[in-house]
């Protein structure tokens, strides 16, 4: 039994042991894998990528591309567009003025000479601006002036709408003759005369001119904002960097460079990772087992177990890691419920729901597909409703066959988690797909129960671990002892029931091993069966043996049938816990009646010769075992049991064994016997109530 000062001492390097096997296991899960590689040279294996990381040269080379394709922007002046719109204008509503005056003169005056062509342009220019009078040329002056109204205002709509639409889109210094030509060309589709297209395309030499100016902030934006856009090429964990037999280029050198596998040191920081990780959870595992170990008062055989199923876990997810990959999911095979009954069945709910939280973790980077860094959240998720799912389906365990039962459930569960798993993904899946792996799930609940049932007996008998399912085992009545007991000692056999009973709900009233309480409470009077007709209980029809012996004498077969029965549950090769209760369950205690007896004969006697040499009570199940059996034959012996009498006994029995020294070994505490003293008395209360007393006949 673990004393607590020594127990952190004793847990601690089983527990170191073990986060050193999980480190090994774990190791190449996060360990890059280096390579000899040259350039130009052709790749032995496919290599994927260890790790998730920017490539920075690539990303580069995108955003210099995407800022290369962005084109200048222009900023058209719209001043520009409306002084050559403008200009056009005065040109044709010159030529109006001119003939406009001509007309008033000749009204005027009948003996005006003619002018010539000359005198017309000279005219003319006067009329205009000077922009417009330097840049055309008088014979263009002069043909305007010699083209009737009507090829006049059809020569001003068409150039200025062409002008307008060639001012609109941008004319720049390197596209100035294009935009003249596109003027020109829509100025010789309009049919004009040869002297007034001419004329034109000398005014569109004059009006098409650059108004399209460079603009470097809305450039620079744009360029900006193109590289914005650029996303960053990521090299993704397990990504192929390149296949079998290709050949390795430069960027494929480069890219196997920058993911870390042509590297000749490794990279520590993985391990230090996992270090870290591994050390967190044997941390927990060895608090758990500490906590265990101090409340339920385990054994060294207990800790040892868990570490046993811890090993035989972690390998077990091991090895069918190495043969699942992507495309078969083998990892829905694996039976990790076992585990969970085993720890449930073996010790405690409450650690088998822990240890299924660092099963699912350690799981993450085992199925990892030997990506380091990487975790498959997948596999956690399932393994951890697996688990949880087995221990709420053993809630009721009578039998092993209650493991099988539990399988159905467990497969339901499996299918249903496997399923979600479908539908959450993108991936499509052929109903061939779906049935093969809820078939996985269901092989996966089976095996878990048939492991469980076929390594339950090896715990038991290697180890020596005592479980629930070992004790129900015990408790069957067609049990060899526990017939002998009926048969030889029935008296002892329905004491014994009794005390099975009240012990049971006392120990599940404070959160002890009620089972165990009650199946130790069967055997704990076994021994009685050596010489049962010199106990009260088996004495039907037959005068009381001990009326005819001494007290001492009578004392020595009493007091020896706690080790008589010891001796035949070790033969019977019963647990030790058992033997531990038969041998414990009257401590140390005095046999007062014949104590006092010999007392009379000889003041002079010797206490010692009429107590139990003990061991006193280790188990808390054991003390209270030692509660009841007194406080049971006690209450036995009232003729009217009142709940007052009841009360009195009970709170009489436990005070006096307490002051005696009797529970100084037990992890009792104080509150605990007040409890205990209550649950027992309500027990009692029930199986010793009060009666009608039925009328006799009268005789006549």
């Amino acid at each position: 039994m673990f004393k607590q000062k020594h127990s952190a001492i004793i847990i601690i390097p089983p527990a170191i042991l073990l986060g050193l096997l999980f480190f090994v296991l774990m190791w190449d899960n996060v360990q890059t894998e280096t390579y000899e590689i040259e350039r130009f040279s052709n790749a032995s294996q496919t290599i994927r990528s260890p790790i998730t990381i920017e490539d920075e040269g690539e990303t580069e080379r995108r955003t210099r591309e995407a800022v290369q394709s962005v084109p200048d922007r222009y900023d058209i002046s719209e001043e520009v567009t409306e002084e050559k719109l403008n200009y056009v204008t005065e040109l044709f509503d010159a030529v109006d003025k001119f003939y406009e005056e001509q007309d008033e003169e000749m009204n005027d005056d009948n003996d005006v000479p003619p002018l010539t062509d000359q005198d017309k342009a000279i005219q003319l220019k006067q009329l205009l601006s000077n922009e417009i009078s330097n840049e055309l040329s008088d014979q263009t002056l002069i043909t305007f002036l010699s083209q009737s109204d009507e090829d006049l205002n059809q020569a001003k709509t068409v150039f200025i709408e062409a002008l307008e639409e060639t001012l609109d889109r941008g004319v720049r210094t390197e596209n100035i003759q294009t935009a003249i030509a596109n003027v020109e060309q829509t100025v010789e589709y309009s049919d004009f005369n040869e002297e007034l297209t001419l004329a034109l395309n000398d005014l569109a030499n004059f009006t098409v001119t650059e108004n399209s100016f460079f603009d470097y902030e809305k450039t620079s934006q744009a360029r900006k904002d193109a590289a914005t856009t650029v996303d960053p090429v990521m090299i993704r964990a397990g990504e192929v960097i390149v296949r079998e037999g290709q050949t390795i280029t430069n960027e494929i050198y480069e890219k196997l460079d920058l993911v870390g596998v042509l590297d000749s040191e490794r990279n520590i920081f993985p391990l230090l990772g996992l270090g870290l990780l591994v050390a967190i959870i044997t941390l927990f595992i060895a608090v758990e087992l500490y906590r265990n170990a101090k409340e339920n008062d385990w054994n060294m055989k207990k800790v040892a177990a868990v570490l046993l199923i811890s090993v035989v876990t972690v390998f077990l997810m091991k090895v069918t890691s190495l043969y699942t990959s992507q495309s078969n999911q083998l990892f829905f095979v694996t039976p990790i419920a076992t585990a969970a009954i085993l720890h449930k069945l073996l010790l405690h709910e409450r650690i088998a729901i822990k240890m299924a939280i660092f099963y699912s973790i350690i799981a993450t980077v085992i199925f990892n597909g030997q990506i380091a860094g990487a975790l498959n959240v997948e596999v956690g998720i399932y393994f951890l409703v697996s688990q949880v799912a087995a221990v709420g389906l053993l809630s009721n365990v009578k039998d092993r066959y209650a493991i099988l039962k539990s399988a159905f459930g467990m497969s339901l569960i499996h299918i249903a988690t496997i399923l979600l798993f479908i539908f959450l993904s993108f991936e499509k899946y052929t109903w061939m797909d779906i049935i093969i792996q809820g078939s996985f799930g269901i092989i996966s609940a089976c095996l878990a129960a048939v492991l469980a049932m076929g390594m339950l007996p090896l715990f038991e008998s290697l180890l020596g671990v005592l479980s629930d399912m070992k004790l129900l085992q015990l408790s069957n009545p067609n049990q060899p002892l526990l017939k002998k007991l009926l048969t030889e000692a029935p008296g002892t056999y329905h004491h014994s029931v009794m005390v099975a009973n009240i012990s049971e709900t006392a120990c599940e009233a404070i959160g002890a091993n009620g089972l165990l309480a009650r199946v130790g409470a069967y055997y704990h009077d076994i021994g009685k069966t050596v010489r049962p007709q010199y106990f009260i209980e088996n004495q039907v029809s037959m005068r009381n043996p001990h009326d005819f012996m001494s007290p001492k004498k009578s004392a020595e077969i009493i007091i020896s049938h706690p080790y008589d029965g010891a001796d035949m549950l070790k033969e019977h090769h019963m647990p030790k816990e058992i033997i531990d209760i038969a041998m414990q369950h009257h401590s140390n205690s005095l046999l007062k009646y014949f104590y006092m007896k010999e007392k009379e004969e000889n003041p002079e006697v010797e206490e010692s010769d009429f107590r139990y040499p003990g061991p006193k009570p280790k188990l808390k199940e054991t003390a209270i075992i030692c509660i009841c059996d007194s406080v049971e034959a006690a209450v036995r012996s009232l003729k009217e049991p009142t709940e007052e009498k009841i009360e009195a006994i009970v709170s009489g029995i436990i005070r006096d064994k307490v002051a005696d020294g009797q529970l100084n070994d037990s992890p009792l505490t104080l509150k605990e016997l007040t409890v205990i003293q209550f649950t027992i008395c309500e027990s009692l209360k029930g199986i010793f109530h009060s009666r009608i007393q039925y009328p006799k006949e009268e005789e006549n």
